[in-house]
């Protein structure tokens, strides 16, 4: 007869990791395994709506012949949305415990995100931004909330930088633009933006952050998705309304696979490369975290200039043919240049390897003046880029080149 085992011990208290609250300290930037959580996740998804009413008023703008003024709104409305995601993002990276009251601020944060979308129509019709202003404060309050945390769990050089981040937050600044003059607000935002921009740069001269490579690496890749995603969404309603109210399937059919062939090489070029590994140091990182604010804020308005395009094709705006390809033309090219400048070009061997983007962001360019057939040239001279960056990869390729650090061979574009 064999003995039952022992029950057990009872623990006395639970263990950390269960304990509602707990201190907020660093994560280690060698984690194995690091994967995103999913309230990261709700909270992208959430900026899903900030994008969706960026990008339809940015088209509203347009379609209406208000193209120059519609798209310093829409800067200025797509930086608010992408820094208030990039703060959380690396500070998440770095100091992310998940517990109560840590989910309860990002919580916060992300009513802060649909109080900004709800004042988004306002902003551009009626150059009202109070609501704007007070969404993007609420997130800026918590994300002070989170830093003063941090600087209460640490010492030394951590608490230093921790304080300067809850002290450099330009929440006052960005209340101030509300008594600006209209026309004095577009450079008092430019000042703020670079403020902004500078925090990061000032707190961690003595301590950097300790964030993830592989976790920052696939946040910037989901939400890439998601912009991506919420642009194939756009084109489609678009297309199909335009089909349903005209019927006009002979002069959509080209803008709608250009559109898909435009969207499809954008995510193959992007996915192209493992980035992580570049990501070694803050100097490389902030100019490559701050550089996806134009890959973000261009491939988001790919969607709002697929949109145009329809509206121009089925005569519901008196734009010409000219600024409808020029409105996803022009995005596209930004596109593929700014990721070739970020990403691909780390990963490239040779000439041939490195002007495939360049020249095609020009080709893309040289596109808008084929009129109605501009967006389906775009969409296929993408394709062909893609097409001749696996071709170039692979004769190019060799045991010691083209792979990443795990070994796995990397295409290359």
């Amino acid at each position: 007869m064999t003995s039952s085992p022992a029950p057990p011990p009872v623990c006395s208290a639970a263990p950390a990791h269960h304990r509602p609250l707990r201190r907020l300290t660093a994560r280690g930037r060698d984690e194995t395994h690091r994967g995103v959580s999913s309230l990261e996740l709700f909270f992208d998804l959430c900026f899903i709506v900030a994008l969706a009413q960026a990008g339809a008023q940015l088209v509203h703008a347009m379609v209406e012949g208000h193209t120059g003024e519609g798209i310093l709104n829409y800067l200025m409305i797509f930086f608010a949305i992408w820094w208030a995601w990039m703060n959380f993002t690396w500070f998440a990276s770095a100091y992310d415990n998940d517990d109560v009251l840590y989910r309860i601020v990002t919580l916060i944060q992300t009513a802060g995100v649909l109080v900004l979308t709800a004042g988004v129509s306002q902003a551009f019709e009626e150059h009202a931004y109070l609501v704007v202003v007070l969404g993007y404060v609420i997130m800026r309050l918590a994300m002070t909330a989170q830093w003063l945390r941090v600087a209460r769990s640490s010492r030394g050089p951590e608490r230093t930088m921790a304080l300067r981040y809850a002290i450099g937050l330009c929440r006052i600044g960005w209340l101030g633009l509300l008594a600006l003059p209209e026309a004095g607000r577009p450079w008092a935002f430019l000042v703020m933006a670079l403020l902004e921009m500078a925090v990061p740069l000032y707190a961690e001269r003595a301590h950097p952050t300790p964030w993830h490579p592989h976790h920052i690496a696939e946040r910037y890749g989901l939400l890439t998705l998601i912009v991506l995603g919420e642009t194939i969404a756009a084109a489609t309603v678009a297309v199909k309304s335009g089909i349903d109210e005209h019927e006009a399937l002979g002069e959509l059919l080209p803008i709608a696979a250009g559109g898909l062939l435009i969207i499809f090489a954008a995510w193959w070029v992007y996915f192209a490369v493992p980035i992580h590994g570049h990501l070694r140091s803050n100097r490389q990182s902030f100019l490559w975290g701050y550089g996806h604010y134009l890959i973000f804020a261009s491939g988001a308005a790919i969607g709002a200039g697929l949109e145009v395009a329809v509206e121009q094709a089925v005569g519901k705006t008196h734009l010409s043919a000219l600024s409808a390809s020029a409105a996803v033309t022009l995005p596209t090219a930004l596109f593929l240049l700014t990721v070739w400048a970020l990403h691909s070009r780390f990963y490239k061997v040779g000439i041939a390897q490195q002007s495939v983007l360049p020249a095609t962001a020009l080709l893309v360019v040289v596109c808008t003046f084929l009129g109605h057939w501009a967006v389906l040239a775009a969409g296929l001279v993408a394709a062909l880029a893609v097409a001749a960056g696996v071709t170039l990869t692979a004769l190019g390729a060799s045991p010691e080149r083209g792979r990443g650090e795990e070994g796995v061979a990397v295409p290359v574009l």
